[in-house]
């Protein structure tokens, strides 16, 4: 297939410093696991998004529908009325701003860049028949992330031969036909998925191969936020993971092109700014 010509984009000035950037959560969701209910008033989504850009954000990533474990899908014109308000009112509000919208649908996809939206954020790997074909013709940026089965489903298998090997295999394979679809290979980033169908081991475990998965040559996402798995090994409830949710984020300081996906944007901010001056200090 022949690639469309490659045009200029937020995109292409994200990785103009070497720590992480950091992906600022906004969920318009009743049920999300960590901020449900919270912003499904517009003014509201607003008012948190230019929380999130004062605090430091590089993207704002609008969600719809939750994709916890035992989340149940909704409908493409309910999630649609969730998520292009906010889209286009922040596009309208902070034009330079970064925005990714968290869906799997073509559909809302498709509205969602129309609306101004620069990156799909599929957490499954854009498997939707045209998801990959959508974001090359509209010149976008896709997160295809490893998910095992549904969010309803995902937690009642966490067992791999070899996690890393199986997770980064279907990465590899996934960005392939992103890259056949005419996807830029810079505009392919790649989420291991933790807490998405992974146990304890197999959670860290991905986090601790972070380089080697860098190393299939795309831009990396890692979301631990507040996930189960901290509030598992550290018996911290939802609220008081904020330390654990840093710790996950060690791995990542080495990479040069990695973003974060945290709800709180101040503290990874501040985190990332720390490791990476003690980083210089020891060069």
């Amino acid at each position: 297939m022949e690639k469309p010509e490659r045009q200029p984009s937020r995109l292409d000035r994200l990785w103009h410093r070497p720590q992480p950037l950091v992906m600022g959560i906004l969920n318009r969701t009743p049920d999300s696991f960590f901020d449900g209910g919270h912003h499904l008033d517009l003014e509201d989504a607003v008012l948190h998004a230019e929380a999130l850009i004062g605090d430091g954000a590089d993207i704002i990533d609008v969600g719809g529908e939750s994709t916890r474990p035992g989340a149940t899908t909704i409908d493409a014109s309910e999630e649609l009325s969730r998520v292009l308000p906010a889209i286009s009112e922040i596009r309208r509000r902070w034009p330079e701003c970064l925005v990714s919208v968290d869906t799997s649908k073509v559909g809302v996809a498709e509205a969602s860049l129309a609306a101004g939206a620069d990156l799909v954020n599929d957490v499954t790997a854009a498997s939707s028949p045209g998801m990959l074909e959508l974001v090359a013709r509209s010149r976008a940026g896709i997160v295809l992330m490893h998910m095992r089965g549904q969010p309803r489903i995902m937690q009642s298998d966490t067992t791999y031969v070899d996690v890393v090997g199986e997770v980064h295999e279907y990465l590899r394979n996934r960005a392939a036909a992103a890259v056949a679809a005419g996807i830029p290979e810079d505009r392919i980033w790649l989420d291991p998925g933790i807490g998405f169908g992974k146990d304890n081991a197999g959670n860290l475990a991905l986090l601790a191969a972070l380089p080697d998965l860098a190393t299939l040559g795309h831009p990396v996402l890692i979301g631990p936020s507040n996930k189960s798995f901290i509030g598992r090994l550290s018996g911290a409830e939802i609220g008081e993971r904020l330390p654990g949710t840093l710790a996950a984020l060690i791995p990542a300081i080495h990479l040069d092109r990695v973003v974060i996906r945290v709800h709180d944007v101040a503290a990874a901010v501040q985190f990332l700014r720390i490791a990476s001056l003690i980083e210089e200090a020891s060069a």
